[in-house]
């Protein structure tokens, strides 16, 4: 089932055209990871599922982006609304500077969700486990979470993005400042997170694009050149230009 359907997206740098008539269905409860080299349009893409682009003077999108049918580029969309829908987790872990506790606490206590303590305890503690992080800092949610290795970093961040209950969770090169366990538990949280979210994924790494993706879309020059199930991507691509980047002569 189709979570978001992307029909025919150009995206405007300005006068500089990012994105060239992109359409692709992301489907509900899979994850799909995006791949092409770099300045190819990838997190430019991201970024338009939850309107991010939005922040940057001159930008704008052509085109419908449709998340559980609506458009979430038709005027008066409440983009606030958009993002607590479509979470976002960045390449690098950015805790707040504040106790573990309180970084989880910080989107339910600004979105109103549940300000009673004891909820919000038990929302915190949720979003902790869903993050697979809650056996390793229940006894220091005081603490502050710098403290915390980069790999428990970013599943915090993780945490914190589902703690508002979102639909889709974006991440933007989520493993590429982490050490290989680290990389791999992060996988790892990805495969367990689908069974509740649509899941987005930039990475330029191949291998990690085919061990945790249901689907792959590669990316070259602003164009989604092919766009099909991961092991079709990886083992039978229908493009010669899909081929030779995954192979290593393109790219």
């Amino acid at each position: 089932m189709e979570k978001i359907i992307v029909d025919r997206l150009n995206f405007y740098y300005s006068a500089k055209l990012a994105l060239v008539n992109i359409s692709m269905n992301i489907h509900e409860r899979q994850i799909t990871a995006l791949i092409g080299p770099s300045g190819c349009g990838k997190s430019t893409f991201l970024r338009c599922l939850n309107r991010m682009n939005d922040t940057i003077p001159g930008a704008r999108a052509e085109g419908r982006v449709m998340l559980d049918g609506n458009d979430i580029y038709r005027r008066g969309t409440d983009v606030v609304e958009l993002r607590k829908k479509v979470g976002m987790v960045f390449q690098r872990p950015n805790p707040f500077p504040q106790s573990i506790f309180d970084n989880v606490a910080f989107g339910p206590r600004v979105v109103g969700m549940n300000n009673k303590h004891e909820a919000l305890t038990q929302l915190v503690e949720e979003s902790l486990r869903g993050a697979a992080l809650w056996d390793e800092v229940k006894d220091k949610l005081k603490e502050d979470a710098m403290s915390l290795s980069l790999g428990q970093q970013q599943r915090l961040c993780i945490a914190r993005t589902i703690a508002v209950k979102p639909e889709v969770i974006l991440m933007d090169e989520p493993c590429s400042a982490l050490d290989p366990i680290a990389t791999l538990e992060v996988e790892e949280l990805m495969r367990s997170l689908k069974k509740d979210y649509c899941i987005v994924i930039v990475t330029h790494n191949m291998q990690q694009a085919a061990r945790v993706s249901d689907w792959t879309g590669f990316f070259w020059l602003g164009q989604l050149i092919e766009y099909d199930i991961t092991e079709t991507i990886f083992t039978r691509p229908q493009q010669r230009l899909t081929e030779d980047y995954i192979t290593g002569r393109a790219g």
